[in-house]
């Protein structure tokens, strides 16, 4: 047995290597590397066994290793996204470089099994997940919008207990919510402080969100170890906040990707990176398309770039976080735009990639990874070019490696995948000469295309509400109204009761409606609120337009272009809705077009 292998072998049995993550010895060859503090102009870097070596290796490859040519390009750390929240999508983050996700906020069920496949060494193809698991919110409060049924708090007396089962379910740090202003109930300072200290009291890190300066300051003098998110606004005491969290310790997310969604942005279009598109298909791209904000407004990003300039001149911590998993992000790929955000806000190149590697490693206490060095991780990005001079250099991927193993083929696998799909697809659908989708009558409810119409409620996401349809006499044109008596019972804050028109020819199956300019009704009822929604494959958060159902039939059109965030090229259902405040709501409906002009 050769000294070399002798000596990795003892590496892998020290840091208790899984025999499933046992993977064949690579050598990146005179390469620039990033360790993730400084840049090194040529290295050779030796990893074998899903761990680093050798970071500085010198002499002749090792015997059968495989070996990488380097000249020209750099070698990096795996990126490490701080804020993600992690629901679907697993197998993008790899693709684009990012081997650790930190999550916010997620099923505690897939944060479970990916903890499992990390202590059995099976996770290869998906990034390594740390997590919040299940945040810290007040009743109907932020993080209860998204249809998961989650336990809330009241006050500071139930902290230490809340807190408690957050651990014992398996988080492995704190996050609290403490959001003024946005149109959700927030926790009050006294709970939010009481569940700090209740973190920390079990040694845990306690994180919180904000969505202004001044809850910012109160939480950071209540003992938070770090914002996750900065907060949109066109000015602020940028230097007083940031020698606040400098006294403090803390650190600081800025998220700039979402902030960036919430104003409406749409600068840096990743999508025109035909490299990183090709990773993506339809349903992928479409929350890269979309945005919280429909008119743009650059003024919003003022605050957060002068707050994190101001932070880094203070020597506090910034890391980067995508936020993916809203409106104008998505999984991995978001990553780079966020690091030339950062760039963009004041840090230099070099400190954009440490905030994507060792920070938050360091910060989050992850363990070997997030740097390039003897015995960490073998979780790494070669790019083409320096992304220590030029932060675009990160977009030019030329191989990831997770756990030692190489990720091409998966890279290679999508691209052909989605390429094939591509010439699969077909068209959309055929609309009618008159638009018509509604085709009710006493024996059916029928249409021209898709599975249909039919009943939806809240029933799938444990909500308590029900739906009664019945058709009724024809109107003067001939055309039968479907009458819908809905019950919505509380219990959620987005509870929901009506009718939905499935386009496609399974279950939320995408169709293309692009031909859709807008969707024309007629509606009569009880004289209450109902909302019009439209769901786009890949999209959470449905596009909705309120409507009033009056005594008498009223005609509504509602464009598509008034549905927020929604990809027309990619709907899933359109529906038509009681809600979400609890009562007996009745509304009667017909004539139901898509319009094509």
């Amino acid at each position: 047995m050769k000294p070399t292998t002798l000596k990795l072998l003892l590496l892998c049995a020290a840091i208790g290597a899984s025999p499933a993550a046992l993977a064949g010895a690579t050598l990146v060859q005179d390469v620039r590397v990033f360790d993730g503090k400084a840049v090194h102009e040529r290295r050779s870097v030796l990893f074998e066994n899903g761990v680093i070596a050798d970071a500085d290796f010198r002499g002749p490859a090792p015997q059968g290793a495989r070996v990488v040519a380097g000249a020209g390009r750099t070698l990096l750390p795996g990126l490490i996204d701080a804020h993600t929240h992690v629901f679907r999508w697993q197998e993008l983050p790899v693709l684009f470089g990012v081997t650790t996700q930190v999550d916010m906020f997620t099923d505690l069920k897939l944060m479970k099994q990916a903890k499992q496949e990390m202590a059995q060494g099976s996770r290869h193809d998906h990034a390594d997940l740390f997590s919040a698991g299940t945040l810290v919110t007040a009743p109907r409060g932020h993080g209860t919008q998204f249809g998961l049924a989650i336990p809330t708090i009241t006050g500071p007396e139930q902290a230490q207990d809340f807190v408690d089962a957050r651990i014992a379910e398996g988080s492995d740090f704190i996050k609290v919510v403490m959001e003024s202003g946005y149109g959700f109930p927030s926790l009050d300072l006294a709970t939010a402080r009481a569940v700090i200290d209740a973190a920390h009291k079990r040694g845990k890190l306690a994180v919180v969100h904000i969505g202004n300066e001044k809850d910012a300051r109160a939480v950071l003098e209540a003992g938070a170890d770090g914002l996750v998110h900065l907060y949109p606004g066109e000015s602020g005491d940028a230097e007083g906040l940031a020698r606040l969290a400098a006294s403090r310790g803390a650190f600081v997310i800025p998220t700039f990707t979402v902030l960036e969604s919430m104003a409406g942005w749409r600068g840096d279009d990743l999508l025109a990176d035909a490299s990183l598109a090709g990773l993506l298909d339809k349903d992928a791209q479409a929350p890269l398309k979309a945005r919280y904000g429909n008119k743009e407004r650059a003024a919003m990003l003022v605050a957060p770039k002068q707050v994190t300039a101001a932070l880094v001149k203070a020597g506090v911590p910034v890391l980067a976080g995508t936020d993916a998993g809203n409106p104008g992000t998505q999984y991995g790929i978001s990553m780079h735009r966020e690091l030339k955000a950062l760039v963009e806000a004041g840090l230099t190149p070099v400190q954009a990639l440490a905030a994507a590697t060792s920070e938050p490693a360091r910060v989050f206490k992850l363990g070997r990874r997030g740097r390039i060095e003897k015995g960490y991780k073998a979780d790494l990005l070669l790019v083409d070019g320096n992304p220590a001079a030029d932060i675009l250099a990160t977009r030019r991927i030329v191989e990831v490696w997770k756990d030692g193993e190489s990720a091409n083929g998966l890279r290679e696998g999508q691209r052909q995948a989605i390429v094939k799909a591509a010439q699969e697809k077909s068209k959309g659908p055929a609309l009618p000469p008159d638009g018509r989708i509604s085709r009710f009558s006493d024996k059916a409810l029928a249409s021209p295309f898709g599975m249909g119409w039919g009943p939806s409620t809240d029933s799938f996401i444990g909500g308590k509400s029900t739906v009664a349809l019945a058709t009724g006499a024809a109107l003067a044109d001939g055309q039968v109204p479907l009458a819908i008596s809905a019950k919505v019972a509380p219990g959620l804050p987005y509870a929901w009761s009506g009718v939905a028109f499935m386009p496609g020819a399974q279950p939320m199956q995408s169709v293309d409606l692009s031909a859709v300019k807008a969707v024309r009704f007629k509606v009569r009822g009880d004289g209450k609120t109902y909302q019009m929604i439209a769901m786009s494959q890949g999209v959470q958060i449905p596009g909705a337009k309120s409507f009033t159902a009056g005594p008498e039939w009223t005609e509504v059109t509602v464009p598509f272009s008034e549905l927020k965030g929604i990809d027309p090229a990619n709907v899933t259902m359109l529906g038509f809705n009681a809600g979400p405040q609890p009562g007996d709501y009745r509304f009667e409906l017909a004539d139901v077009r898509l319009l094509a002009q």
